[in-house]
């Protein structure tokens, strides 16, 4: 609080004292009062008043300096009332009702706009899993062979379940903490499940799926990291190049203490302008540009998820020769290699 300022705001005061001043002044001298009565009580008036403004001054200034204080320390600067004591002014308390009040507020509003989303997200999922048994059935179908279904057909049918998936998950890692389970599970076990999952892609694509050294232990969720060597392996086979030899291998390594899972391909590449872009929120870059089924959207979700179950994702690639996913595990106390 500048003390220039709150001067200036005084300035009517500051007016009606120096004219009330002159007034008693113009008296004083009408009743032929001494000189020496007139200069202290001249003194006495203006030290009052000075003293006025000072004790005003300085409560004021100490309430406010504390409060704009507290508010740049705040991460949350709408919890600064918490910090708070009530002032001995009746300005202050004036403006610490008004905060109070919309503290109160906001803190209401927060309060149903949470429950808003949950709704939301809880009927998102609901509707999501009425929707996996229709599809699981048309999946099923088309694996026994009963009925005649064409490859795009399949396709077609893939991208709408991976779709479902990715809202699925988006759901989970946007508006919850509480959706997942961190456990020691299997790589090898979880890369196998992948492979039989994406086996009619491959396939079709005619993409090697090569696995090699991933046999270890690591703490996560099961479900999520599925979802995330997808989301990879989906990227994998949609950016392919045209040759004979494509291929998707998977590998884990020791390093640093910990756990690195490689998915590497020998695709069409990352531009080197576009790597740091590829875990932003609907960023396709120039290979995605020119293919309608890419939203950007399946690595932004996986570095989500990777970042609550406390992995870290990265993307090494080079344009025209290959692109390495690597997700790292801490690696625990009690985490063991598979013998």
């Amino acid at each position: 609080m500048k003390l220039s300022k709150y001067l200036k705001d005084k300035i009517y005061t500051v007016i009606i004292f120096g004219i009330s001043y002159l007034v008693i002044l113009l008296l004083l001298y009408a009743f032929k009062v001494d000189n020496s009565l007139i200069l202290v009580i001249s003194i006495i008036l203006f030290l009052a008043y000075l003293l006025i403004l000072a004790i005003d001054y300085l409560r004021k200034k100490n309430f406010y300096n504390y409060l704009f204080s507290n508010i740049e320390k705040l991460d949350k600067s709408y919890l600064v009332l918490e910090t708070l004591k009530k002032p001995d002014f009746y300005e202050g308390k004036l403006l610490f009702q008004a905060l109070y009040e919309i503290d109160k507020s906001m803190a209401e509003n927060v309060k149903m706009n949470e429950e808003q989303l949950q709704n939301f997200k809880d009927y998102i999922e609901m509707w999501i899993h009425e929707v996996k048994n229709p599809l699981a059935s048309l999946v099923l179908k088309i694996n026994n062979g009963s009925g005649k279904f064409d490859k795009k057909t399949k396709s077609t049918l893939k991208e709408l379940e991976d779709c479902v998936e990715k809202v699925l998950y988006y759901v989970r890692c946007e508006y919850s903490e509480k959706d997942y389970f961190i456990k020691k599970v299997s790589l090898a076990k979880i890369v196998k499940a992948e492979g039989i999952k994406n086996m009619n892609s491959l396939l079709d694509n005619k993409v090697d799926f090569i696995v090699e050294n991933i046999d270890y232990y690591v703490e996560t969720d099961s479900k999520w990291l599925e979802f995330i060597l997808e989301q990879i392996i989906s990227n994998s086979i949609k950016y392919k190049k045209d040759i004979k030899d494509s291929y998707i291998k998977i590998y884990g390594i020791e390093k640093d203490k910990n756990i690195v899972l490689v998915v590497e391909d020998n695709g069409i590449g990352i531009k080197n302008e576009d790597i740091k872009y590829v875990f932003d929120k609907t960023f396709t870059g120039n290979n995605g540009r020119g293919r309608s089924t890419s939203t950007g959207m399946g690595l932004y979700i996986a570095k989500n998820l990777c970042n609550k179950l406390g992995h870290k994702i990265e993307i090494e690639s080079k344009e025209g020769v290959y692109t390495k996913v690597m997700i790292t595990f801490s690696l625990n106390n009690y985490y063991f290699r598979l013998k």
